[in-house]
């Protein structure tokens, strides 16, 4: 999305900019049409009404007066089209121009004191009412030019010619229409006095000197109105009156040389008039403000540049929902792997069960673009994952094979050992030789813990024992029997055991399962201190209870042995603590529970939880203990041997 973004910025950038050149097109127009356009038609009025003031002033007839009078009409009417522009644009005065809204009102005061004006002008017919008529007049003028003067700091439109060149032709316009009414009035008085002859030269030397530099700098769309006027016949006899009445001087006005002048300066005035009005106000008002002057490239612009950000949005959106099409098969596939397929893949292989590595992730080509290799790489790990796993277990079944030859041969050797030991004890005791007896004893005890040992390979790969038992044996046997299994049996206490016997089928798994634990007892506890073993009748089942006094184990070690205890896999390979992996195996064969918990004397209790259904009643739950309130422990040495015996005749 960021070059999505980043051309909506540019698309936004170029819409924003091209709303501004309309702004200031509409803006420029209401310009033109409430100031500039009144404005230049008030000095039009206001100069015809100038030489009319001043024609009657020097010659008071009745034609004059008549004439005066219609163009002081007309003035009058420009004073209100041109006030009511005013009061229009009064609010944004001040925004176009800091000066405007001061000239505004002094050409406001000039409006109001019009009255006076044309009343001094028509009082008397002397030459000061001509001068007046002139000073006056023309400074009203000057004031609207101002006003002109301050619009051009505004923008215009792109039709218009710059503002300035057009104010220029303006004062061009106004030197010819001042040349003309001086002349009008040393017509009408038959001289042209010292004064009007300075005003009438500076006038022409004003025209001259802006007009050509002036239409030089318009448009070129606006230079061929003035160039038809500059070589037309009216302006070289205007300029040939001009010459000639520079060249006579102040004095008497002769009718030779202002022949044609009152034809010529009209035909100029109105040339001049309408070059101007199509070089700035007509221009501007003809204006289109969604036209191509207007917006030209801007526009274009704006218009290919949203095309072209809705195509970026639908190939973006395109791309985007492909990509998410791509990410999401991936992911799910992924998961599919992750979740599913490998998980059951490794559980076949726990099993001992084949898994065709092919099959379960076929192998793709490395083509396509990122997200296919991505893919690729997945499989690539899969497989890798499926291969390891696959010789992992084989190395474990491999080990598990070991286990069992090796646990088979041992157990036979150990059998035959056992068989001999006991020969030799039966021997000794007729003989009553206690001393060689003793030691026959402590190697029966070895021979023993060899024998669990050798069980212990067969139960951790899965094969069950050799020993087993088709009658109900009694509680207290089993636990005596699982004390006998263990060198230092008379640091081990029983306590009143339950009346109650064990199916005959899970008699040797619990046998061993409780010799364990006994040992782990008493090898993490110190020799001076006993082994509690309790048993107690539940309502549903046997609880055993192993208890030593040992340094205990935090609260990591604690979670960690029991997540050993019941966890559902056994790691071959884990070489510490292999009797809690026996344990996990034999409670999970037999359906007990088995847990850790800390001691109340600081040490490790060991819960083992046997259920109702390997369980026979013999007597009621709430039997009467023993004188000493418990059972001896452990048993004697003899009751051990008679024990094993039973044992190996099982």
């Amino acid at each position: 999305m960021l070059p999505v973004v980043s051309l909506m910025a540019l698309w936004s950038y170029a819409a924003v900019t091209t709303v501004a050149v309309i702004g200031d097109t509409e803006r420029a127009k209401d310009v033109n049409s409430e100031l500039l356009a009144p404005v230049a038609e008030f000095v039009t009025a206001l100069q015809g009404e100038r030489t009319a003031a001043m024609r009657y002033a020097a010659r008071r007839t009745e034609t004059g007066l008549d004439n005066l009078r219609a163009d002081q009409q007309t003035t009058d009417k420009t004073v209100t089209a041109l006030r009511a522009g005013i009061s229009s644009s009064s609010s944004d005065a001040a925004l176009i121009d800091a000066g405007l809204p001061d000239r505004l009102e002094t050409l406001e005061a000039d409006f109001s004191d019009l009255a006076a004006l044309r009343a001094g002008t028509t009082g008397s017919g002397t030459r000061d009412a001509v001068s007046t008529a002139y000073t006056e007049y023309s400074t009203v003028i000057d004031h609207a030019f101002a006003v002109t003067g301050a619009l051009t700091s505004e923008k215009g439109t792109d039709a218009t010619s710059e503002a300035r060149v057009v104010l220029e032709l303006s004062r061009v316009r106004d030197a010819v229409a001042r040349e003309q009414a001086l002349l009008a009035a040393a017509t009408a008085s038959g001289t042209l006095s010292k004064e009007q002859y300075a005003r009438f030269v500076g006038a022409v030397a004003t025209q001259r000197e802006l007009l050509r530099p002036a239409v030089a700098d318009l448009k070129a769309e606006h230079r061929p109105a003035y160039d038809v006027l500059l070589d037309g016949d009216s302006y070289a006899a205007l300029v040939k009156v001009e010459d000639g009445v520079t060249d006579a001087g102040a004095g008497p006005v002769s009718a030779a040389v202002l022949q044609d002048w009152d034809a010529s300066s009209a035909a100029v005035l109105k040339g001049l008039a309408a070059a101007e009005e199509d070089a700035g106000t007509g221009a501007a008002a003809k204006a289109d403000v969604f036209g191509w002057d207007t917006l030209g490239a801007s526009g274009v612009a704006v218009v290919l540049g949203l095309a072209g950000v809705l195509l970026s949005l639908l190939v973006s959106v395109g791309v985007g929902r492909g990509l998410i099409v791509e990410l999401l098969d991936l992911r799910n596939s992924a998961l599919e792997v992750a979740g599913r397929r490998l998980p059951q893949a490794m559980r076949k292989l726990h099993a001992g069960q084949g898994v065709d590595i092919d099959a379960e992730a076929p192998m793709r080509r490395l083509a396509g673009d990122e997200l296919a290799q991505v893919g690729t790489a997945l499989t690539a790990v899969q497989r890798a994952a499926l291969k390891a796993a696959s010789e992992r277990a084989e190395l474990l079944s491999g080990i598990s094979g070991v286990y069992v030859s090796l646990a088979r041969r041992s157990q036979v050797l150990l059998h035959r050992q056992l068989d001999l030991l006991g020969v030799m004890e039966q021997r000794q005791r007729e003989q009553q030789n206690d001393a060689e007896l003793y030691d026959l004893y402590r190697i029966d005890y070895l021979a023993t813990r060899m024998r669990r040992h050798s069980e212990s390979l067969l139960i951790l790969s899965g094969i069950a024992p050799g020993r087993g038992w088709r009658d109900p044996i009694a509680l207290t046997d089993v636990l005596r029997a699982a004390v006998a299994e263990i060198e230092d049996a008379t640091r081990i206490q029983v306590w009143a055991v339950p009346k109650v016997s064990l199916n005959g089928g899970s008699v040797a798994d619990v046998i061993h399962l409780l010799a364990e634990l006994v040992e782990n007892a008493a090898a993490f506890s110190p020799p001076s201190t006993k082994v509690q073993l309790r048993a107690a009748r539940l309502r549903d089942g046997i609880l055993i209870e192993v208890e030593d006094s040992g340094f205990g184990m935090n609260e990591e070690a604690m979670a960690e042995a029991n997540r050993k205890l019941r966890s559902e896999k056994v790691d071959l390979l884990d070489a510490k603590q292999i009797g809690l992996f026996v344990v996990n195996r034999l409670a999970d064969r037999q359906g007990l529970r088995v847990e850790l918990r800390q001691s109340t004397d600081g040490g490790v209790a060991a819960a083992v939880f046997i259920p109702e259904n390997l369980i026979r009643d013999d007597m009621p739950v709430h039997q009467e203990p023993a004188d000493d309130g418990h059972f001896p422990a452990p048993a004697s040495a003899p009751a051990s041997a008679r024990i094993r015996q039973q044992q190996r005749q099982r």
